[in-house]
């Protein structure tokens, strides 16, 4: 008996270890003045411990070597599954904070980095394109055994996101949110869009320095923050910026030269919800208007009012709203 006992205590302490663990980084971090790498372990610990969303390494079919690490509920439920793919300003962690607390009470969420974003998702393949994207995150979820989702992709997640709606077509995927994505842009539109810049365009979407952080959070935001100390940019700028740069920077290129990658750009077939911020400043709304008159009767468009291209920062609450309307009143 006393056996028993002693081996489930155990049991118990090996099953909290990862949070200790967590918990000691965080505080040598908040010691150190590492403020986005502080909030980065804070949002695992959420995830892990609130929303019981735990990270899972996947090494795909092929000789590439390609891992994709996947956020995904640490056990099964009723709940429909909702893919989510994010864009260049972080990986699904940073990205989703805001939106994956609602949005896991209604669904079983997956939320992969997308391949290059983070340390953890990687491959060998020179390919670059959003088809491979939309191939490995495909393959992921049919490593974990999910034959059908809704996805939801915001900026270049939603180049992704309508990639593999177009693919694996409406029995696989029946619903598709598209979030403030140049989808609709035809590739010269999107090097005419880069070319305006006042600097290379992997300067502006991956800054190297606090000031070009602040210049993009600004441009991202219609309402960024007040204070934004060259630390905390430093800060994140390490902890998201530098590992693959170089290989995010030829997928900006690739996305830049051909954009989603079928010419003409196909009419899907599922549902379709389209959000968009009316203070967008990268990607212009008249390109959510156009997508939608491109799709016909099976989208809508929806527009949040006082949001910039970090929709889902800036209008969290309604664009979770509209994402479980959508998805579960339809």
């Amino acid at each position: 008996m006393k056996q028993r006992h002693a081996t489930a205590t155990a049991s118990a302490l090996f099953a909290l270890l990862p949070l200790s663990l967590l918990l000691f980084r965080l505080l040598v971090l908040l010691v150190r003045l590492r403020l986005a790498a502080f909030r980065d372990a804070a949002l695992s610990l959420h995830f892990l411990a609130r929303l019981r969303i735990r990270p899972v390494h996947l090494r795909l079919p092929g000789t590439d070597a390609t891992t994709v690490r996947v956020w995904c509920p640490a056990a099964p439920s009723a709940k429909p599954p909702l893919l989510l793919l994010h864009g260049f300003g972080g990986d699904s962690k940073w990205t989703w904070a805001r939106n994956l607390p609602a949005l896991s009470r209604h669904f079983h969420v997956y939320a992969p980095d997308l391949l290059f974003f983070g340390a953890h998702s990687r491959s060998a393949s020179p390919l670059r394109t959003v088809a491979f994207q939309a191939r490995c995150a495909a393959e992921a979820m049919r490593l974990l055994g999910v034959d059908r989702y809704d996805v939801v992709g915001i900026s270049y997640g939603g180049f992704v996101a309508y990639r593999l709606a177009a693919v694996e077509g409406r029995d696989r995927v029946p619903r598709v949110v598209v979030m403030t994505s140049g989808v609709a842009a035809t590739p010269g539109e999107m090097r005419e869009m880069a070319a305006r810049e006042e600097r290379a365009v992997e300067e502006s979407l991956l800054p190297e320095t606090a000031d070009g952080l602040r210049r993009l959070v600004r441009r991202s935001m219609h309402r960024p923050p007040p204070w934004m100390p060259d630390f905390v940019l430093d800060d994140f700028i390490k902890l998201m910026c530098v590992v693959q740069r170089k290989e995010r920077a030829e997928l900006l290129h690739e996305l830049l030269k051909n954009g989603a990658g079928i010419d003409p750009l196909p009419v899907l077939t599922q549902k379709t919800l389209i959000l968009w911020g009316d203070k967008d400043k990268v990607f212009p709304l008249d390109l959510g208007h156009r997508l939608q008159r491109h799709l016909g009767d099976v989208s809508r468009l929806e527009i949040i009012k006082d949001a910039g291209h970090a929709l889902q920062l800036e209008g969290a609450d309604q664009v979770n709203r509209f994402i479980k309307s959508f998805l579960l009143d339809s």
